[in-house]
């Protein structure tokens, strides 16, 4: 009797692990963002920020990241994009998501949050990938200052495409009221899920 019990356990046991497995790995997702300064690939968190992701794929999807550009690169701090085309025209999104900062995941070099206002809950389409730990962007507190700015992902393959970004040269020498846009435009010119 023990016997026949013990093989059943053993068996059962061999059939939830790939169960398990199968719920972790459909917790990530990867994302490839062609650049012309080179590829880099995402790795994002349904998990954790399950709004966030759902956005984010949905304008990927959608093809709304084709040839837009990094306009905000500030080295030492982040490359921020996804909000206007090549011709600095600002792109019309869909309305604002609910901002997940408050999902324990941190602003640390190689993570990508969510660009937003000083309004706790405006994100649409911009983003923005860390290039050094951020710990002033991240959640402490209810406040519109405090509050932070989501996490959702982070870079896997092709952080040396981000530094090479980070490093471009800037000014306000563009139509956009800014002197941390790239002289040379940035372009993304694809996000496609893997």
């Amino acid at each position: 009797m023990h016997k026949i019990v013990k093989f059943l356990l053993t068996v059962g046991l061999a059939l939830l692990l790939p169960v398990q497995a199968l719920t972790a790995d459909t917790d990530k997702v990867r994302v490839h963002m062609q650049t012309s300064m080179g590829d880099i690939v995402l790795e994002l968190d349904k998990a954790r920020a399950p709004i966030t992701v759902k956005n984010f794929l949905s304008y990927a999807q959608s093809g709304f990241y084709e040839g837009t550009i990094f306009h905000r690169v500030i080295d030492g701090f982040m490359i921020q994009g996804g909000g206007y085309d090549e011709h600095y025209n600002k792109k019309p999104t869909r309305p604002p998501i609910i901002n997940e900062a408050n999902n324990g995941l941190q602003n640390l070099r190689g993570t990508i949050s969510m660009a937003r206002t000083g309004v706790i809950h405006s994100a649409t389409s911009q983003f923005f990938i860390n290039v050094k730990d951020n710990p002033s962007l991240d959640h402490r507190g209810p406040t519109p200052r405090g509050f932070g700015y989501a996490v959702f992902g982070q870079v896997v393959e092709g952080m040396d495409v981000v530094d090479k970004i980070r490093q471009v040269a800037t000014g306000a020498d563009t139509p956009l009221p800014s002197r941390d846009v790239p002289l040379t435009a940035v372009l993304i010119k694809k996000v496609t899920v893997e």
